[in-house]
């Protein structure tokens, strides 16, 4: 994120420029219930972003591109509302896409109140962007550096794991669209011994990202999408799954509400080149579109930070 000094353009008007941006997720490692009540996901985080740029002009209404981004327009309303109110032009634009589970509405929310933020010179830390969100809707993680577990409902961090190995996801995107919002506004109904399982299976999550090991995030991975099968199926994986076993990959991830679904590859593995090569040859015979993505390393953030 930067901001540049104030840039004059007209006489006694001082205009001021900021830019920020967010990752996005390649869905969720693990998405369920626990026994405390709590609803809860673990990010992804992957190379996609969400990218914002905002011009602060006191004689100028709030004006947003696209147009139809309106809920970044009511995070921007409410924070230019709470300062004095004064406006200007929000600008909006990245490669993440609408409607599949990578955190797309998010990562837009996150950039704009970094963006704004800097203007006006507030604070912009993780928790502060919770606050601004809260009112909005239901929020993924991603104003978070590396993998958390985040009670989206509530917008509110659960805990801080750690950082992933380099890796790849190969990507089967099984088309449409879906609205995350509404999905997850619709009550889920668990059992004990499901919200139980769950919170063995972050337990586990937890002490694989500490360890750094990917097979076994894999594996939790795998058995999330599995239980997400009763809440939003796809019809791709059973067939993931074998090319997974086939290719010796570390595991299966989805996006719990969205289409993806993608085989997870470690990308520091000598190997690893004939793997990919291999594993996206298999998945381009399936139905939908076959694509690649990599998973951010907590290095890698720091260095987009910076930038």
């Amino acid at each position: 994120m930067s901001t540049p000094p104030p840039v004059p353009s007209r006489p006694g008007v001082e205009l001021r420029t900021s830019s920020a941006r967010a990752f996005g997720t390649f869905g969720e490692l693990l998405q369920g219930a626990l026994p405390d009540g709590a609803e809860f996901l673990v990010t992804l985080p992957v190379d996609r972003w969400a990218r914002a740029r905002f011009r602060l002009d006191p004689d100028s209404p709030l004006r947003v591109f696209p147009a139809h981004k309106t809920k970044t327009r009511r995070v921007a309303e409410a924070m230019l509302a709470a300062h004095g109110r004064p406006a200007g032009g929000l600008l909006l634009d990245g490669d993440l896409p609408v409607g599949k589970g990578m955190a797309s509405s998010s990562a837009d929310l996150v950039a704009t109140v970094r963006a704004v933020g800097a203007a006006l010179g507030l604070d912009t830390s993780p928790a502060a962007v919770e606050r601004w969100l809260r009112p909005i809707e239901p929020t993924d993680g991603v104003m978070h550096p590396g993998v958390v577990a985040f009670e989206h409902r509530e917008v509110r961090l659960r805990e801080r794991l750690g950082g992933l190995p380099a890796a790849t996801v190969v990507a089967v995107d099984e088309g449409g669209l879906l609205d995350t919002v509404a999905f997850n506004r619709v009550p889920k109904a668990y059992s004990p011994a499901q919200r139980a399982e769950y919170a063995e299976l972050l337990a586990e999550l937890a002490a694989a990202v500490r360890a750094g090991d990917l097979a076994r995030v894999g594996a939790v991975a795998t058995r999330s999408a599995v239980l997400n099968q009763r809440l939003a199926p796809k019809r791709n994986l059973d067939a993931l799954l074998a090319i997974a076993a086939r290719v010796g990959a570390e595991g299966v991830v989805c996006a719990h509400s969205g289409t993806l679904l993608g085989v997870l590859l470690d990308g520091t593995a000598a190997d690893h080149g004939p793997r990919l090569a291999a594993t996206l040859a298999a998945c381009s015979t399936l139905p939908g579109t076959a694509t690649t993505v990599r998973a951010l390393t907590l290095r890698d953030m720091e260095l987009a930070h910076a930038a």
